[in-house]
C-alpha cells in the first residue's frame, strides 16, 4: 500500500505540473469603484489567453509561432482606461443581439420592440450598455487539462429595451491541444429574442505588426453571404459568393480584392463587414467556419462553431486614432473579426430562421480557436 500511495503521489504531482492553469490579478476600477479582474489561463505549452471580467473580453491571446516565438494576436489595450475611452468592441462578449438590428425595431409576439440606435440608423451589439460594456461576476475557475474560467451577467428584464430577465454564462477555457473555447448559454424568464458572439480583433503576425492582417490566407467553407444595404442591413438575399470578392471557399489573401471598387458590398462596408452563410440554420455538431493563416509565421487559427453565420469584417474602421498594446497604433486592416453567430437582423428576416428563446429553453453558441502551426516551405 505504501509503493502504491507513493505512485498515486507521483502521478498526482506529474498531472499537476503538466495541468492548464488560471491566474488572477487587479486590472482596475471602474469610474464607480467596481473593480475589475483579468484572468489568465495558460497551459504547457506556453499559450496563454487573458480575460477581463468588463465585457467577458478576450484582453490578450499569446501563441507561438513555427519556431516557438510568442506573439500577442489579439487586439486591444494594456490597461483598463483604453476600454473606457475607446472600447471598440475590443475581445468584447456582444449581446444580448449581436451584429444589427435595422433602425433598432423589430416585431415580437405581436408587440413592437425599439432598441437604441447605435450605429448610424441602425442598432448594433445590443445597444449603447450592451454586454460589452458591463461587468461581469466571476463564478469560478479551474486548472486542469483544461483550465476555465466561468464568468456571469444577470439582464434585468427591460435592458437596452429588450424583454426578458436574461441569465447569461460565458465559459472561457483553453487546452493542451492549443484550443481557446468560449461557450455561452443563457436562459430567461420571458419570451425574448438572443444572439451572443465574441468579438475579438486577431492578427496572427501579432498584434501591430507593421505587415497588418490583409495578408493572412483566410478560408470561409461558404457558398452564399447576406448582402446588404448602405446602412450594413442585410437585403435578405442569400447571394451566392462565385465570381464576387466573396469566395474564399479557397484559401485566399485577404487583403487581394478588399479594394474591389466593382463592389457595391465592399464600397458599402469600406471592405468586408459581412455575413457568410456556413449553413441556413444551426447545425448539431461543431464543423470549422473558418480558417486563417499567416504564411510568414505559420501561425494557424481555426474558428468551430454549430451557429449558421460566420460575421467577417476586416478591420476597415481602424483609423489610426487608437493606440493599444505596446504603444501599437492600431490603423484599417490591422486585424480581422470572426463572429460566429445567427444572420444579422434575423428578428425582421422570417426567412433567416429564429433567435427567439423561451423559459424552459437554453441558448448555447460554443466556439473553438483553433490554433496550430504549419512547417516552413
Amino acid at each position: 500500500m505504501k509503493g502504491l500511495a507513493c505512485v498515486l503521489l507521483a502521478t498526482a504531482m506529474a498531472t499537476s505540473a503538466h495541468a492548464a492553469s488560471v491566474s488572477r490579478r487587479d486590472f482596475g476600477t471602474m469610474p464607480d469603484g467596481t473593480r475589475i479582474e483579468a484572468l489568465t489561463l495558460t497551459n504547457n505549452r506556453g499559450m496563454k489567453a487573458t480575460v477581463i471580467t468588463l465585457g467577458a473580453s478576450v484582453q490578450s491571446v499569446i501563441v507561438p509561432d513555427r519556431n516557438g516565438k510568442l506573439a500577442d494576436v489579439a487586439l486591444g489595450y494594456d490597461t483598463l482606461q483604453g476600454y473606457l475611452t475607446k472600447p471598440n468592441y475590443f475581445g468584447a462578449t456582444v449581446g444580448r443581439v449581436a451584429n444589427r438590428i435595422a433602425k433598432g425595431q423589430f416585431t415580437f409576439h405581436g408587440k413592437q420592440y425599439q432598441v437604441p440606435v447605435n450605429d448610424g440608423p441602425n442598432s448594433l451589439h445590443g445597444g449603447t450598455k450592451g454586454f460589452d460594456k458591463v461587468v461581469w461576476q466571476v463564478v469560478s475557475t479551474s486548472d486542469g487539462p483544461s483550465a476555465k474560467v466561468v464568468l456571469r451577467y444577470v439582464s434585468p428584464n427591460g435592458d437596452q429595451g429588450y424583454p426578458g430577465t436574461l441569465t447569461t454564462t460565458a465559459t472561457y477555457s483553453l487546452d493542451e491541444k492549443d484550443d481557446l473555447s468560449v461557450d455561452y448559454h443563457a436562459t430567461t424568464d420571458a419570451p425574448t429574442v438572443v444572439n451572443i458572439s465574441n468579438h475579438t480583433y486577431w492578427n496572427l503576425a501579432g498584434e501591430g505588426s507593421p505587415r497588418g492582417a490583409m495578408g493572412l490566407l483566410m478560408t470561409i467553407p461558404a457558398d452564399e453571404f447576406t448582402p446588404t444595404d448602405s446602412t450594413a442591413i442585410p437585403t435578405g438575399e442569400f447571394r451566392k459568393v462565385d465570381g464576387t470578392p466573396f469566395d474564399f471557399r479557397k484559401a485566399t489573401p485577404i487583403g487581394l480584392r478588399v479594394r474591389d471598387g466593382k463592389s457595391d458590398q465592399l464600397r458599402y462596408g469600406r471592405g468586408y463587414d459581412h455575413n457568410w452563410v456556413v449553413s441556413r440554420s444551426k447545425v448539431a455538431a461543431p464543423r470549422m467556419m473558418a480558417r486563417v493563416e499567416d504564411p510568414v509565421s505559420g501561425r494557424v487559427m481555426e474558428v468551430w462553431s454549430r451557429q449558421p453565420g460566420l460575421q467577417f469584417y476586416s478591420g476597415n474602421f481602424l483609423d489610426g486614432t487608437i493606440t493599444g498594446k505596446a504603444g501599437h497604433i492600431y490603423r484599417e486592416g490591422d486585424a480581422i473579426v470572426l463572429e460566429a453567430q445567427a444572420f444579422p437582423d434575423t428578428p425582421n428576416h422570417p426567412n433567416f430562421g429564429s433567435v427567439e428563446l423561451d423559459p424552459g429553453q437554453s441558448y448555447d453558441n460554443h466556439i473553438t480557436f483553433r490554433f496550430s502551426t504549419t512547417a516552413s516551405k
